[in-house]
């Protein structure tokens, strides 16, 4: 990985320290600091930390119990990778054997809830960030995690960065895990034959989408066969240059904006922007059917996540790809990306094997994990303070889209999710709705604004 790469590696991580100290209930959010504005990636410089005291030894479990613990996760396209990386933990623990056991992405949050009211889950498993995993720790499933017995958590995290796997007072339940990067992929062989460039704004995109339409390609891959691919991989990839990215976020979270303000209402216009350069019959195509649409050079471009790379690398497609971050309208200085922090890892509170999990967890938190995890899960970002080194071509890409760019987490992660109906169902039945010509972004920001005022405090008393 480059020098240049690895600052902003490093300058992404300091800004989840300014990004992710989100409020977990209905009621305005506490101030959270704005980023300074380094010239490699908006972010906000802690202050120097003290040296930090030799930390306390995480537990061992007893060299002659031999432990098998299950991890579970929704990630059943890593078994391979998975796999290697915990054969690393176990040649360091050899009494310790994890077994990956992921189940379909789809299923994953009925699946985990079902195992846990029946006593049947892992003892380890993968935690979506925020609300989902915050609601499993209130209901008793999810061990509390204690620096002293854990101390990687606290000496290699910021307090902000634990934040989406911790109570409001600080409390973990989790140990960060991964990040994701969300943009655009194109075929560059494509873009050359038709002697297109990559689009410097929101309209170049459109215009360039007409021009791939005119070629007899399609311009974009995706569908809403699949309705989450419409909700995290479509909108909320777009929504943070339309709504301002964190700043303006936020500015819904105070109150200061209505969920179908102007802004809500450009970024749903943006998924109407493309609709019509989606392929024909979307509404019946899904995720892996979209994917391959790209992969087989019949579409252009596919807005999808760093989470893709090693699929896209497995698939060998037969031209060079790359890929952009969502271009700002004209008129528009400042451009964002969505940089999710996406899983971490809790501890089953029913688990009989708690001492060997918590050896296993203080491994994850550890700096043995990143470059493992980094390199054979290329597009899935560790969050420790130190960055590890990347030798993937396009992760490196991925990462180099931040330069000069703001960033931000999926809009409805924080906070909108604490509710019914919360707000990702809510975007979710929005874009799908204009994508399939059975709503108007308007229609869709005000489904929004009403959906939220049933129960958030802010959406209730915004300024009209």
């Amino acid at each position: 990985m480059s020098k240049k790469i690895l600052i902003i590696f490093v300058l992404l991580i300091a800004l989840m320290a300014v990004t992710l100290s989100a409020c977990s209930n209905g009621s305005a959010p506490a101030k959270e600091e704005a980023p300074a504005q380094p010239t490699a990636a908006p972010a906000k410089e802690e202050a120097k930390p003290t040296e930090a005291p030799e930390p306390t030894k995480a537990p061992e479990a007893k060299e002659e119990e031999e432990v098998v613990l299950t991890l579970g996760s929704w990630r059943s396209d890593d078994v391979d990778q998975m796999n290697r990386i915990l054969e690393a933990f176990h040649a360091e623990h050899p009494n310790i054997t994890v077994k990956f056991d992921p189940t379909n992405p789809v299923e994953y949050d009925v699946t985990l809830r079902t195992q846990l009211e029946g006593g049947t889950a892992p003892d380890l498993f993968y935690l979506r960030s925020f609300s989902t995993s915050r609601q499993l720790f209130d209901e008793g499933f999810l061990e509390p995690l204690s620096m002293e017995e854990i101390p990687n958590l606290e000496s290699n995290f910021t307090e902000a960065a634990r934040a989406p796997w911790a109570t409001d007072d600080g409390q973990p339940y989790g140990v960060p895990l991964m990040a994701v990067s969300h943009g655009i992929y194109y075929n560059q062989d494509l873009f050359k034959e038709l002697g297109l460039e990559v689009p410097e704004t929101w309209e170049d995109l459109i215009a360039t989408a007409q021009k791939i339409k005119d070629a007899g390609y399609d311009p974009f891959a995706n569908a809403s066969g699949d309705e989450w691919t419409m909700a995290e991989i479509v909108f909320m990839n777009l929504a943070p240059t339309f709504i301002g990215g964190r700043e303006g976020r936020l500015e819904y979270l105070s109150g200061d904006r209505c969920f179908n303000d102007e802004h809500a209402v450009a970024a749903f216009q943006a998924v109407a922007d493309i609709a019509p350069y989606l392929p024909e019959g979307q509404e019946a195509l899904n995720y892996y059917d979209s994917q391959q649409l790209f992969l087989m050079g019949d579409a252009a471009m596919w807005m999808g996540g760093s989470w893709d790379i090693p699929a896209f690398e497995l698939e060998k497609p037969d031209f060079n790809w790359s890929v952009f971050a969502i271009p700002a309208p004209k008129g528009q200085d400042k451009e964002y990306v969505c940089f999710h922090m996406d899983a971490g890892i809790g501890l089953n509170a029913a688990s009989e094997h708690k001492d060997a999990a918590k050896v296993f967890l203080d491994w994850v938190a550890s700096d043995k994990l990143p470059p493992l995890l980094a390199n054979e899960l290329p597009g899935f970002f560790p969050v420790q303070k130190k960055a590890p080194t990347i030798d993937n071509e396009h992760a490196n890409t991925f990462l180099s889209l931040n330069e000069g760019r703001g960033l931000d987490v999926r809009w409805a992660w924080p906070v909108l999710l604490d509710g019914d109906p919360d707000g990702y169902t809510l975007m979710q039945n929005g874009a799908v709705g204009i994508v399939n010509g059975k709503m108007t972004p308007q229609e869709a920001a005000d489904a929004l604004q009403e959906g939220l005022a049933q129960w958030l405090e802010p959406a209730q008393n915004c300024k009209k």
